[in-house]
This record gives structure tokens, C-alpha cells and sequence, in this order.
């Protein structure tokens, strides 16, 4: 039996989305629902399904940067885009024949869709180069465009400090709350990892684990193993991060 990943971050587009594919496609078993990027990818690596739905915008990593490290972590797995963009980007799309589905999505589309990916002779992943076309096109809009996140109040002890998100080495969740940790040491953040994924600098910001975002440029090296995990050594921190497998792809160019 095929399976599929659905990644959206709207939850009643999402359950609309996954009702529309077990009338189209009654024999494809939904592995995972997600509400963001990094919850897609890890589910797609760790599954391997046949085909990934994924919303273009999303907290943390875009639907495209998914994709694009989904042809090393599960290059099996065929990859529809969702999209609400307008015509400019769907002529993006086209010229990179790659599948996508229009918001919102028509039984018809998503018959077409459907009986594209089970007749298609030899399943594949998207072409990584045209991935990296359609990010340079996209990306500006890919996500919000209100000014990304500048300072943040954590609490330390019984002290709240007002941090500069440029001081942030890395954000890690813990249960509802979040650790910023800087070089001076760590502080707790009332809001959850999730809603900082769409408030930080996409540019400078990197989720790479679940449970893990880190600023890049607190990044001194990628310390790669045999396995295909990794490791990131701090600037100004001596503890070593470690980067789940599905998210090394992000770190190439490094």
C-alpha cells in the first residue's frame, strides 16, 4: 500500500486536504499529518512514502526547502506542492514541471494530480537544481513579510532580561516554553518553538531538529559523521548541537 505525508499548517485546510485524498486515491494510507517544515521532513525521512503534500509556506522550513532536502533523505518520495500563489509562480511551477495542486484544491485537480503519480513509470524525487530555481524565484514570497523578530523577554531566575535576537545562539523547546541560550548563559521564553519558526530571520535562523533552531552566524563548524548525522560546534557555546540526519542537507554549502 502507498503512503503519503500531508504537510500544512492550517488545520482545517489540512484535514480538507487529507479527506479529498481518501476519496481520490482510497488505497493511499496518510503516515503523517504536519503543521510545519521540520515535523514534514523528519516524517518523510523516517517513513519514506511514496508521495509528500506540501504547503509552500509554512513555519520554519518552506515546502520548497523541504523538497530539496527530501531528495537526499527519501529520494523516493514524489513531492506535490500546495499552493495559493498567483499566476507568476504557477508559471514557476510549470516551467519546472513540477506538481503542484492550486488553492483550493478541486476533486477534479487532485483526480488529475493522483493519477499522474500512480501511472508515473519511475517515481522520483523533484530535480534538486530545479528546486534551487524555484527557491531563488519564490523565496521572497515563501513567507511572511513582516520584519523578522528583533528582541525577546526571557525570564532568568527571578529576573526578565531583554535579549537581542543576535545574541541568541540557539533556541531550544522545552515542553510550552523555550531556553535561549546566549554565551552569558540561558533564559526561559513563554512562547512555544513553533511560533518562533515564522517571527526569526529565515536568512540567519535554521531549525535543525525538531526540537532546534540555531543562528547561523554563531555557527564555527559542521562536524559530519559516518552515518550521515551531524554536529554543529558553537562560537561562543561549548556544548555541541546535534543536527538530526534529514536537515544535514541544509548545511551542504558549509
Amino acid at each position: 500500500m502507498a503512503e503519503c505525508v500531508v504537510a500544512e499548517d492550517e488545520d482545517l485546510l489540512r484535514a480538507a486536504l487529507v479527506a479529498q485524498l481518501r476519496q481520490a486515491w482510497p488505497e493511499l494510507e496518510i503516515a503523517a499529518e504536519c503543521s510545519d517544515g521540520a515535523s514534514a521532513l523528519e516524517a518523510i525521512a523516517e517513513r519514506q512514502p511514496e508521495v509528500a503534500f506540501l504547503d509552500i509556506r509554512m513555519p520554519g522550513l518552506t515546502g520548497i526547502e523541504v523538497a530539496r532536502a527530501v531528495a537526499d533523505a527519501s529520494p523516493r518520495t514524489q513531492v506535490v506542492f500546495v499552493t495559493a500563489y498567483d499566476q507568476y509562480a504557477i508559471e514557476a511551477f510549470e516551467h519546472g514541471a513540477v506538481d503542484y495542486l492550486l488553492k483550493p484544491v478541486t476533486g477534479e485537480r487532485l483526480q488529475a494530480t493522483v493519477q499522474r503519480l500512480r501511472t508515473r513509470s519511475q517515481p522520483a524525487a523533484p530535480d534538486v537544481a530545479v528546486l534551487d530555481a524555484l527557491l531563488q524565484r519564490l523565496a521572497p514570497r515563501a513567507r511572511p513579510q513582516a520584519a523578522p523578530l528583533a528582541w525577546v523577554t526571557a525570564s532568568a531566575g527571578r529576573e526578565t532580561r531583554l535579549i537581542m535576537v543576535e545574541d541568541v545562539a540557539y533556541f531550544r523547546a522545552d515542553h510550552k516554553y523555550t531556553v535561549v541560550m546566549t554565551a552569558e548563559g540561558e533564559a526561559l521564553l513563554r512562547t512555544p518553538l513553533r511560533e518562533l519558526l515564522g517571527a526569526l530571520d529565515p536568512a540567519v535562523f535554521k531549525q535543525v531538529h525538531r526540537s532546534t533552531i540555531v543562528n547561523l552566524r554563531a555557527v564555527a563548524s559542521v562536524i559530519r559523521d559516518d552515518s550521515g548525522k551531524g554536529q554543529l560546534r558553537l562560537r561562543n557555546r561549548p556544548e555541541l548541537l546535534t543536527v538530526s540526519q534529514p536537515f544535514m542537507g541544509l548545511f551542504k554549502g558549509m
